[in-house]
């Protein structure tokens, strides 16, 4: 039910992702997602073909007092089984940014990420994510004060820009690209839009011909093909994949496999893919955190496995209601006899 390649050699359709030191094969990137890509969650999904994950995008403010903010530091914590490893980090003080630039670079992280994409209001309320488009000067400060303040390549993750009349990705990247950024990764989508629309992929071909560093393009990439096909079209040096590998890790490997030469692996059926999630997800972050912790952080990614599923918005709230992680197995288990039922008569 996991990744599975052969270990025959086969011709690469695409070059690996160099960014300072850093030889990432495949090009392929798992986004940083608040509350979703735990450590536990990033180990899990690694194997299935990730060059590089990022770990939850975390508040230089809230790193400040990190010795007395246990959460804040599991958002960082790494298993010691991705290498190699970005830490994202958002805020709009420079010189916060930048001592929290050094904590997690002692914490481990092999690249440090500046969130300028981020649309969310907890967010932009306190001017971080996308809200720093609103301020290109910040934007190259902020980049100019993390790149000093660390031994390792810093990167940026960005919008097209605050609003559909004020697009100003391209001098962001150029700014940052001069103030010491090694990659810049574009969400090819406005802050305004959040997640509406499709994501347009011609910025993203503009941003690679605009910059020298590495460019990363993300935005509605859930089908193989169409990713491949978007990252050669745009001249991507790399793909980040974020809300379309939730509930289904499988994509991973299919692009992985399109990126290796081989023709993608079929998804695994409905009842294999509930076993993964209860067997080995849930499992997995229940061994890590306990029951009480482990049951509401995995509602959000049993609802995504059940994708797709029939009578799906029937179980999410279901499961919503339960506490306990037998009840929680119980209710997937039947879910899994019930699809299975019709295959076996």
């Amino acid at each position: 039910m996991g990744a599975c390649y052969t270990t025959d050699a086969m011709p690469r359709t695409v070059d690996p992702l160099v960014i300072g030191p850093h030889e990432i094969w495949p090009p392929l990137v798992l986004a940083p997602m608040s509350g979703v890509t735990n450590r536990t969650m990033r180990a899990l999904y690694r194997p299935f073909g990730l060059g590089l994950t990022v770990t939850e995008f975390v508040s230089s403010n809230a790193l400040s007092y990190a010795s007395t903010n246990r959460r804040t530091m599991e958002m960082i914590d790494q298993h010691g089984l991705e290498k190699p490893v970005a830490t994202q980090l958002w805020g709009d003080d420079p010189e916060l940014m930048a001592r929290a630039a050094r904590v997690v670079r002692e914490c481990g992280a092999d690249i440090v990420d500046i969130n300028f994409g981020c649309p969310a209001p907890k967010v932009t309320k306190s001017n971080g994510g996308s809200a720093c488009l609103r301020d290109v000067d910040r934007c190259e400060a902020i980049v100019r004060a993390v790149a000093a303040a660390v031994d390792c390549p810093v990167t940026i993750k960005m919008r097209l820009g605050w609003s559909e009349d004020a697009l100003v990705y391209l001098e962001v990247a150029k700014r940052a690209q001069d103030a010491g950024a090694r990659a810049v990764t574009l969400h090819a989508r406005t802050a305004r839009q959040f997640y509406k629309g499709e994501a347009d992929w011609a910025h993203v071909a503009r941003l690679k011909r605009a910059v020298d560093i590495p460019v990363i393009g993300n935005g509605d990439l859930a089908d193989a093909r169409v990713a491949l096909q978007r990252m050669r079209e745009s001249g991507a040096d790399g793909i980040m994949l974020g809300r379309a590998a939730l509930g289904n890790p499988w994509l991973i490997s299919q692009i992985r496999d399109a990126m290796e030469g081989r023709e993608p692996h079929a998804p695994p059926s409905a009842p294999d893919r509930l076993r993964y999630a209860i067997g080995v997800h849930f499992s997995a972050m229940v061994d890590e955190l306990g029951e009480r912790r482990a049951v509401p952080q995995m509602r959000r990614h049993l609802a995504l496995y059940l994708k797709g599923m029939p009578n799906a918005a029937i179980l999410r709230e279901r499961i919503m209601r339960l506490d306990r992680a037998a009840d929680v197995i119980s209710v997937v288990e039947t879910v899994i006899a019930a699809l299975e039922r019709p295959a076996a008569a």
